[in-house]
């Protein structure tokens, strides 16, 4: 045997074996990260969950017993008695956005919902020209930590291409599930060339789709055709 054929059995068996490791070392951090996400999605729903049951609930009980005092004593249902009714129901509104911001209470039943009241929100601090939603009226099962991060990657997608500088020309968002694979597409169509490139090419973007690809063994691309950016997240 001669000696460039042994080099080359040799190199091609270190390539193999470092490729095994690598693989090996790969579907380790896979594993570690999904089990970090599911760790903490379930720590934020538990919160959640002792808001809605136990702060929320109290403020109503305490709202309610207000109510029947004004009944009972009309007289003593002064401006300062409506000033406190108000806050009270300004803390109750406050407990209910910030459980939901934490694990959205439509997350565990549906998707497309929670995927609806997120981009309400979101609509109201970056409004733009046109804006359509295109979801379905039912969704297979998905497991709460899985909803958890296509909801969050919806958002730093948004945050990260559609900055409060930034006025969109439209925005379309369609859920959809073609066999076993669900698809999450954002069109986002921008003013002018510029614009499209610069918020299609950020390193935050590559994070995104890396994280996304990690935690759900799924995929995140993007392409452009005219003034569209297009975003594919797939699972």
């Amino acid at each position: 045997m001669s000696l460039l054929l042994c080099t080359q059995i040799i190199l091609l068996a270190a390539y193999v074996i470092t490729s095994a490791y690598f693989l090996k070392s790969y579907h380790k951090i896979q594993k570690a990260l999904q089990w970090w996400s599911s760790r903490q999605s379930t720590k934020l729903f538990l919160e959640a969950e002792k808001i809605r049951d136990g702060l929320l609930q109290e403020s109503f009980i305490i709202r309610r017993s207000l109510d029947l005092l004004t009944v009972k004593h009309p007289i003593s249902s002064t401006k300062e008695t409506q000033e406190c009714l108000q806050k009270i129901d300004n803390f109750h509104h406050s407990l209910a956005k910030l459980s939901d911001r934490l694990f959205p209470a439509s997350l565990q039943d549906s998707l497309p919902l929670a995927i609806e009241c997120l981009l309400e929100t979101w609509l109201i601090s970056h409004p733009c020209q046109y804006f359509y939603i295109d979801m379905p009226g039912s969704w297979r099962h998905e497991t709460a930590e899985r909803s958890m991060i296509v909801l969050q990657a919806l958002e730093e997608l948004l945050i990260i291409t559609v900055p409060e500088a930034v006025t969109p020309k439209s925005i379309y968002i369609t859920l959809k599930q073609q066999e076993n694979l669900a698809q999450l597409i954002v069109t986002i169509s921008y003013p002018d060339v510029s614009t499209l490139t610069f918020y299609s090419h950020l390193a935050e973007l590559d994070y995104l789709c890396e994280s996304f690809r990690i935690l759900t063994a799924g995929k995140c691309f993007y392409n452009s055709k005219n003034l569209n950016a297009v975003w594919y997240l797939c699972w």
